[in-house]
């Protein structure tokens, strides 16, 4: 394929179900931009349930689009999607682009006579499966219900980690979601980190800085707000805004003082308002990526971020924030102890910020796509699949 462009390649996009819209939904939006009129291959679509722009789309659905409320109750059908992709043949495209965190990279590339180079844009290895403890708790599953999922869940680690292994190329959002791919399918993939709008994320010379921390999340248990809300108890003389919300949110009120304000929902030129003026951004949970402290950064203002997942990628101790080491309230409160906004540089968040722009991926992400159709590109087989639950 070493004379194929992008502008002439024959390219599908995949994606796991268009019924909710989040971070994978805003990669693929990005991905529509870039290849437009390419056909997106998924699941299920739900148009009422999406933004109106993705009508225009040529979306094409699996035989699960007409299964009864799956919708609105996507996950009870989970051991279908590997049937749904198993069944979808893209062998007859040159290029594959998938945009995973399901099951979707599942989809057939090769056919009898033609076959597809198949590139997964890995958000995560599918979390349900490598990461169920983490999922169990974020879902609220029992244990009858736990029990009952054993052998499924061993039947489709192995059908996910054999799929993985038709993948041609791996591309990761970020270092952790790299080393999950490396230590679940036993693959080598690079990273390319997915894009930030930073064009409407920017600075305002004009906004004086506030008296208030700033959370922007959902509130549900694995972001970790209560990390925030338990130490902030400890700072009486501190503010801490919450912007979101979710089914925790009634614990955390009980948990929280009165220097915690629960904002719910805000639209989004309201986010980027509270942003501008916060002392700092506070982000307590473990992500695969983490686009809102890129938001932060891309405004001019420092970070305050458990050391763990994206956050390895997208903070400068010293430098846009501060990491706090252990994922407690304890480990968070001596960060804040000693937190001065004032010794973080505008200018040099926003620098940081502009790496995660939406050029910066486009560039990103076309250069390795044309690495890939030009010529070899070395892609490591698969050692045993090992689960991250441990």
């Amino acid at each position: 394929m070493g004379d194929m462009t992008l502008d002439s390649v024959r390219l599908a996009l995949v994606h796991d179900w268009l019924n909710q819209v989040g971070g994978a939904e805003n990669v693929l939006e990005e991905l529509v931009d870039l290849f437009p009129g390419r056909p997106i291959y998924t699941s299920i679509y739900a148009a009422d349930r999406m933004p109106p722009a993705y009508r225009s789309w040529p979306i094409r659905t699996s035989f699960m689009q007409h299964l009864p409320g799956i919708a609105a109750h996507h996950q009870p059908y989970l051991p279908l999607y590997p049937l749904a992709f198993a069944r979808t043949d893209l062998s007859g495209y040159d290029l594959v682009l998938s945009n995973k965190s399901g099951f979707c990279h599942g989809v057939r590339t090769a056919g009898a006579s033609r076959r597809a180079i198949h590139v997964c844009y890995c958000l995560t290895p599918t979390r349900f499966l490598w990461l169920y403890r983490q999922y169990r708790e974020r879902e609220q599953i029992g244990a009858g219900v736990n029990l009952a999922l054993q052998p499924l869940l061993a039947l489709l680690r192995r059908w996910d980690w054999a799929a993985a292994q038709r993948v041609d190329h791996f591309i990761a959002i970020s270092t952790e979601v790299q080393k999950r791919i490396r230590a679940i399918y036993g693959r080598e993939s690079v990273v390319i980190h997915p894009p930030v709008d930073t064009d409407y994320f920017t600075p305002d010379p004009a906004t004086r800085v506030g008296d208030y921390y700033l959370i922007v999340s959902r509130l549900i248990p694995y972001k970790r707000l209560d990390l925030a809300v338990a130490a902030f108890a400890r700072l009486p003389r501190e503010r801490l805004l919450i912007v979101g919300e979710g089914r925790d949110l009634a614990a955390l009120q009980a948990q929280a003082g009165a220097n915690v304000t629960f904002l719910g929902w805000q639209p989004r030129a309201r986010i980027r308002e509270l942003l501008r003026g916060c002392k700092a951004f506070l982000f307590p949970g473990l992500e695969d990526f983490g686009i809102a402290p890129v938001e932060a950064m891309a405004v001019g203002r420092p970070v305050i971020a458990y050391a763990g997942g994206g956050a390895l990628d997208t903070v400068v101790p010293g430098v846009t924030g501060e990491l706090f080491r252990e994922p407690t309230a304890a480990s968070l409160l001596e960060v804040l102890q000693d937190f001065d906004p004032r010794a973080y540089d505008p200018a040099a968040c926003r620098a940081q910020a502009e790496r995660f722009s939406r050029h910066s991926f486009r560039a990103r992400l076309t250069g390795y796509l044309r690495q890939v159709l030009a010529g070899p590109v070395p892609a490591a087989r698969a050692q045993r699949p090992v689960s991250m639950d441990g």
